[in-house]
Order: structure tokens, then sequence, then C-alpha cells
């Protein structure tokens, strides 16, 4: 087959008319994008013969390229010029809207949320449909990334109804399906991703068609369908080379090597990790970045290379907490801006309602005294409405803040949050030379529990081992959920012997948890694995990986006990690595891999 099968390909005109090769090189942007570069190339060695207005589209064209190539900072100060000289509305407009992409790409979320918000403002006045289309599609995939699911959705469906002459419906629905994908709400996969597919690929739009599929994909895997995947993936892995987008490429190579661990492929699977490392863009912490580390530790682990292992553990950490913390800042500056709309709002409205105060008291005359008296003190009413609406917007703003470091289900600090104070107590630690440990607990069984009795009791389950913990922890002690059934407490001021004391009180108490009728048959215990720093090693990262082992070794002496060690002790271990024995390290998995195509 073709690299460019299915593609509508038009040559590159010899001669002709300027605006007619810009918006030849416009409409192909992703369809044809070899083809676009050699017409970007050939309209600015003519650059000299263009008016100033198709100077201006060439000038947007290329910081398309710029940002389709991952130059974001060129590519934003050439869109920033464009809109601040360009004489054409429409053209800004555009301009702006792919500012809102850049923005977003570059976690500038706050900044990007922001233009968006006037971006949406013009929509109304905007006439040209092609542009109105591009807006619409900046705000699905914007919103997309904050997690907004249903309100994308919304946007998608705009983006159908009004598609304009010369483009197909082959982005509106990615921009629909990828909402419905990344909602997590998804049981069977909705024939609507391959008539997708199909569409993108009749309109020549292959680069949209690879991203729908990447998302197939990684629901097969999901399910289970690794096979599948691998075929799927494999089929197509041909052209995204040839589209040459870092994001897409990353994600194709870091799903395949996850499907080919699944299917117990080591070779393959350590391949295609390596590629996803190498194709990802560079300085980014991405979902495809923290699968590959993670799948390269799993791989060097199981093969007994424990220093190779605990390097790329250590990657794997570092790009998890940047992705995590990335997908936290997305959703915290939809909620900012938002927020600050609502109350910008609020504020026209109370600054309209003091002007129609003045006004009254200009125009009170001793016949009216009464009645304007009784205007004035409505108004007033009003106003102090309004300062309660504010108030609560803002207390809404802080208890979002709040939510955003808990975990949802046992309401202890979540993964984020227990790793960045953890951090902080090990640098408090450490400034006045002070021994710290780390206890890392897993449930045992706790699968089995799951698929025994339901995930309405495995959750119970998770509750009361909380429970359980809490009355053996002090004030100072960090305690979080950092996965499933893995929980983590960092205790300051402790020597590796109370901790392990601790742990083991710890221990006792899960076991001896009393259960309710309903949990009748489950038994609970749980797994130690204590660090300390005792070596005077403060670093974070390097105290998890020795619990971590610690803990390892707990599950392989029987469970249901307390192991001290670190890393050291782990590579002298008897005991040969098996696939199937998860770790606390193993329990942090990804999602499904995210790509953003640049409208």
């Amino acid at each position: 087959m073709s690299l460019l099968a299915g593609t509508a390909i038009a040559a590159v005109p010899a001669s002709g008319d300027r605006s007619h090769l810009i918006q030849l090189a416009d409409s192909i942007k992703t369809s044809n994008h070899v083809q676009f570069v050699q017409l970007l190339e050939r309209l600015d060695r003519d650059a000299a013969s263009l008016s100033p207005e198709q100077l201006w589209c060439l000038r947007y064209l290329e910081a398309w390229q710029m940002a389709y190539g991952g130059d974001y900072d060129s590519a934003s100060s050439l869109l920033n010029t464009v809109i601040a000289q360009s004489t054409n509305a429409t053209l800004r407009f555009r301009a702006t809207a792919t500012l809102v992409d850049i923005l977003g790409i570059g976690h500038r979320y706050e900044e990007a949320f922001g233009r968006l918000s006037q971006l949406l403002d013009q929509l109304p006045q905007i006439t040209n449909k092609r542009a109105r289309f591009q807006g619409l599609g900046e705000a699905a995939q914007l919103l997309i990334a904050a997690g907004q699911y249903d309100l994308a959705s919304s946007y998608a469906e705009q983006m159908l109804d009004n598609i304009p002459a010369g483009e197909s419906a082959c982005k509106s629905m990615y921009f629909k399906l990828h909402a419905e994908f990344r909602s997590g709400r998804m049981q069977v996969l909705d024939p609507a991703f391959q008539t997708g597919v199909d569409t993108c690929v009749k309109s020549g739009e292959n680069l949209v068609a690879n991203a729908i599929r990447a998302d197939i994909a990684s629901f097969d895997i999901q399910q289970g369908r690794s096979a599948h995947a691998i075929a799927l993936l494999q089929t197509n892995y041909a052209y995204v080379l040839r589209d040459q987008y870092p994001s897409l490429t990353s994600q194709f190579d870091a799903l395949q090597a996850q499907a080919y661990w699944d299917q117990g492929e080591i070779t393959h699977a350590r391949k295609f990790a390596v590629a996803a490392v190498d194709s990802a863009i560079k300085s980014e912490y991405t979902e495809p970045l923290s699968m590959a580390y993670e799948l390269l530790f799993r791989i060097e682990k199981q093969q007994g290379n424990f220093r190779a292992a605990l390097a790329y553990h250590e990657k794997y950490l570092a790009a998890d907490k940047g992705y995590l913390n990335d997908v936290s800042a997305k959703t915290l500056a939809y909620q900012i801006v938002k927020q600050q709309v609502q109350a910008n709002k609020v504020e026209v409205d109370a600054l309209n309602k003091q002007n129609q105060i003045l006004q009254l008291q200009r125009a009170l005359d001793h016949k009216a005294v009464e009645a304007s008296r009784l205007y004035i003190i409505l108004l007033l009413t009003v106003l102090a409405s309004i300062g309660l609406l504010l108030y609560r917007l803002k207390r809404s703003q802080l208890r979002f803040m709040g939510l955003a470091r808990q975990d949802s289900l046992t309401g202890i600090s979540n993964r984020k949050h227990f790793v960045d104070e953890a951090e902080q107590a090990l640098r408090q630690a450490k400034r006045f030379t002070r021994c710290a440990s780390l206890i890392l607990i897993d449930l045992d069984h706790f699968k089995l529990v799951n698929d025994t009795h339901g995930h309405a009791v495995g959750d119970q389950v998770l509750k009361r081992a909380v429970v359980a913990c809490q009355k053996h922890l002090h004030a100072r002690d960090v305690f979080g959920r950092l996965g499933g059934e893995e929980f983590g407490i960092l205790i300051p001021h402790c020597e590796p012997e109370q901790a392990s004391d601790r742990a083991e009180q710890i221990r006792i108490a899960i076991a001896s948890t009393p259960l309710s009728e309903d949990m009748h048959g489950v038994m609970i215990s749980a797994s130690f694995g204590v660090a300390s720093t005792d070596s005077g090693n403060y670093e974070f990262l390097r105290l998890l990986a020795d619990a971590d082992h610690a803990l390892y070794r707990a599950k392989r002496n029987g469970r249901n006990c307390v192991v001290s060690g670190s890393v050291t002790d782990g590579l002298v271990s008897p005991y040969p690595m098996e696939s199937s024995e998860q770790t606390a390290s193993d329990k942090v998995l990804s999602a499904s891999a995210r790509i953003e195509p640049v409208n």
C-alpha cells in the first residue's frame, strides 16, 4: 500500500495566483503535510511579490508549521505579531485560535483558557465558517485536556453542524470520539470510532485517522485485546512515521510497547519503549513518556538488571509526577479562569447597579422621595446578594483546590500531594540532620477480594484499612494513598527500629480489623516495606526505591509481615524476579495516551 493511500493529492501548480497557492496550502496542512511544506517554501521564495494581506497569511501558515514541528516559542512569537499587525479580522481570529492551542501545549494553561474565553466571546461576530470551525475545534481540544468532556463534546457537535466548504467531518468526529474515550465511560467500542477513521481516510486526513486509531488501540489494550492492538498499530505505523508529528509518534511507540509486554514479547516491548522515549518531545512530561519509562523499569527488573531498573524507576517517577502535575494544572487553570470570568461578570453587574443608584439619587424630587428610597433599598439588597455570590465563588474555588489534594475514596492525601508533603518533610529532616522513615503498605490479595466479592466490598476494605492506620499515626506523619491498594507513611524524626515497630503495630491493627456482616469471608492483611534515611540519603526517590524493594521481599516472604531494607539488600536477594509479582512501584499504571493534533 502506498504511504499516501487515501489522501487526496493535488500536484503543486507550476504557476498560478498566489492567493490560490495560499488557500491550497491552508487546506492540506494535515492531509498532505509534505506538499504543504513544499508550498510554504515556494511562497517564501516569492514573498517579495506578495501583497501585505497575502504575506500575513503566509506568516500565519509558517507559524502553524513551527508549532507542528514542536518549536512553540517561535510559533507563539510569530502568531502574536500576526495578531498585532494584520488588518484582517478573520486572520487575527485564526491566529488567536492557533495560539490557544500552542499555549495549551506549552503548559501555559491559565493564559490558554483566558485566551479561549476571549475567543468564544468573539465567535458570534465571526462570519467566516472556516475560522468558526477552527475556533470551535480549539475549544473542544483544550476542554478535553481539562477533563471537561461533556462541554468539549457539545463544541464538537457544533462543528459537525457547521462544516465549511472544503472541510470534512473528520476533525469534529475525532474531538467528539476522543472526549468519549477520555471520559472513561466506554464499556464497548462504539462503531462510530471506525466510522470516524473511514471518514478521515476518505478526506485525506490520515494524521487525524491515526489519532482515532490510537484511541481504539488503547481501548483494546485495556480490554485485554493486545494482539488486535498490535495489528492495528503496526498496519499504520509507517504513515505515522511519515507525518513526523512527535506526540503521535511517541504515542504509537508507547502503545506498541505496552501491547507487546502484555503478549510477553519482551524484545519488541523494549524496542518500542526506547523508541517512545526517543520520539517524545524534549523537556516535556507526557503520558507516553511515563508509560515507556514504567515499562523499561519492569523489563529490567524482570530480567534481574536491578541497577538499570532503579535508573528507569527514578526516570519513571519523575516523568509520572510531571505528567500528573500537568493534568492537575490544566484542571485547576480551567476552574480558576471559569471563576474569574464569573466574578468579572458579577462585578460588571454590580457596577451597573451602582450607576443606577447614582442616577436615581440625582433624579430624586420631593414628591418621589419615599418611592425612590424603596427602590434604592431594593438595589442595595441586590448588591448585597452579589457580594454574597462573590464570597461563595471564592469559597468554591478554595474548596476545589482542597479536593485536588485528596483521594476521593478514602479522604486521605492523594499520590501527588503525598509526594509533595513527603519531599518537604525530608528537606526538614535533612536540615536538622534527623532520621526519617518511609513505610510502604500493600494490602494482600486485594485483587482477589475485588474479583470474588465485588468492588463495593473492595472499597470498604480500603476504608477500614485506612481507619486502622490512622489510629497509629501522629500529627506530623504524612499519610497518603499511592494508588490501588497501596499506601505510604512518611514518619519524620524516626529511627529504623522505631519505624519497624510502628509498621508492626499497624500490621496487627489491619489484620485484626473487625468486618461487617456483608464482608463475611473477607480476610484483611497487609505487607510492609520500611526504609530510612540513616545512611544519610534524603532523596525521596531513593527512599521510595528502598522501601519498594523491602516491600517486594515482604511479599516473597509470605505476605502479612514487615521487612526493612534498601535497594542494595534487594540486589543480593536469592529470590528470582517474576513478571507476575507486582511491587509497590508496579501499582502506578498510566492511562491511555493523549494526542493533540494541531488544527
